[in-house]
């Protein structure tokens, strides 16, 4: 397939359009996507980038429809990685709801212009000087390392998050205290000023420039073909927001995400530096010839991503840690939602309620408490919110307590943890 001017002018156009699309369609008018909206157009998104790199075949070019799938593949695992500190941020920043789908388009059009940016400078980098790849490997392997140690260590996303961005923004960029609708600017005492809304994008939009340096490196690990790189980043960075509301709260629960996303940038760093020994001419190095080592295919490299992305999703689900973590947000979750049921709620579902309450109540209690100390950070809370809705129902006279499950929980001020 021959990729020219207008091959890329109608890319960028298609890119465009769907942005404005999604501006005009979902995010103009403030509101919650309902998890139905999320789930349609996360996979309408999604199946525009498979058949997007269907084009490929279409014209017989498999090598670019590999790299392009592998390059969309690895974008969007980093991307997902990415909706932790995004979230970290709004909340640091208290985003109301409504208003958070207009903050992440405006991450996601900024992230996808500042990795434009960065795509067409890799791309100059590596037609005048094929040994970068040596250091964009080294990087890799660095950040990869880095992001191992940090979970080991047992460091906080709300660490990184919360990070130098976020503390610059609240402090030199003064605003008002109270959000006015989704508007940048309002007007306080008669004068003019910003307001969070603007701060949150700033921050977002900065830490978006900090993604890029590893998000980058890593794609031109599997090709080199600038427009590939741009197409699977583009098309990965489409229907992020909807995947941020679809997976809300489940995203915590992929526990050895990072374990997994620190083993792709190894694997992709331990790539560059193999493909930079293959085309070296570093004087230093074997006398400035090439080294004959063995590279890694592409279609390997698909296969490495897929099996790592699904290993890593399994085990965090399944291991007793992720166990644990889905029975505790599970008990919050009934236990909440049991409290807030009106008084006039029928007795049905006030039944299933309190059995969903019970079972998963029991099931936090019954978590090791090596993992009620890792994972629960907010105990007090924690243990109020379950016992509030034990308390609301034991006022309840349409209930019983047959199992004595609240009167047990009532009377030791909270769930075990």
């Amino acid at each position: 397939m021959e990729i020219n001017g207008l091959t890329w002018g109608l890319t960028i156009a298609l890119i465009v359009g769907l942005l404005a699309f999604d501006y005009f369609a979902h995010v103009r008018k403030a509101h919650t996507p309902t998890i139905r909206e999320a789930a349609v157009w996360s996979a309408i998104y999604i199946g525009a980038a498979l058949v997007f790199g269907l084009v490929f075949f279409a014209f017989g070019d498999t090598q670019h429809a590999v790299e392009y799938y592998t390059g969309y593949i690895l974008e969007k695992a980093l991307s997902v990685d990415n909706l932790f500190v995004f979230l970290v941020i709004m909340a640091s920043f208290k985003v109301p709801r409504d208003y958070q789908q207009k903050v992440l388009l405006f991450g996601i059009t900024f992230a996808l212009i500042s990795r434009t940016v960065f795509i067409l400078l890799g791309a100059a980098i590596i037609n005048a000087w094929s040994d970068v790849f040596y250091i964009f490997g080294i990087f890799l392997l660095l950040v990869a390392g880095s992001q191992l140690k940090g979970e080991l260590a047992g460091d906080e996303a709300e660490d990184e998050a919360d990070n130098i961005m976020v503390r610059l923004a609240k402090r030199f960029l003064p605003a008002s205290e109270n959000y006015d609708g989704d508007r940048l600017f309002s007007m306080v005492d008669g004068k003019k000023v910003m307001t969070p809304m603007l701060l949150v994008m700033v921050a977002i939009g900065a830490t978006d420039i900090l993604f890029a340096f590893d998000s980058i490196p890593a794609i031109f690990g599997v090709t080199q073909e600038a427009y590939i790189v741009f197409s699977a980043t583009a098309f990965s960075l489409m229907g992020l927001r909807q995947l941020y509301f679809l997976i809300d709260g489940l995203l915590d629960r992929l526990v050895y995400l990072a374990y997994g996303l620190s083993a792709i940038l190894g694997f992709i760093g331990v790539k560059l530096i193999l493909h930079a020994l293959h085309e070296n001419n570093l004087p230093f190095i074997n006398g400035g010839e090439n080294v004959p080592v063995a590279e890694i295919p592409t279609t390997v490299s698909l296969l490495v991503l897929v099996g790592v992305l699904a290993l890593t999703v399994v085990v965090s689900l399944y291991s007793p840690k992720g166990k644990a973590l889905i029975a505790l947000q599970n008990a919050e979750k009934f236990a909440h939602r049991y409290s807030k049921l009106p008084a006039d709620a029928p007795a049905e579902e006030r039944r299933r309620a309190e059995e969903k309450m019970d079972e998963w109540t029991e099931r936090a209690e019954n978590v090791d408490q090596k993992w009620k100390d890792e994972l629960l950070d907010h105990k007090d809370t924690f243990s109020s919110i379950i016992r509030s809705a034990h308390e609301a129902r034991l006022q309840d006279a349409s209930t019983t307590d047959s199992r004595g499950v609240s009167r047990k929980i009532v009377a030791q001020d909270g769930p075990d943890v």
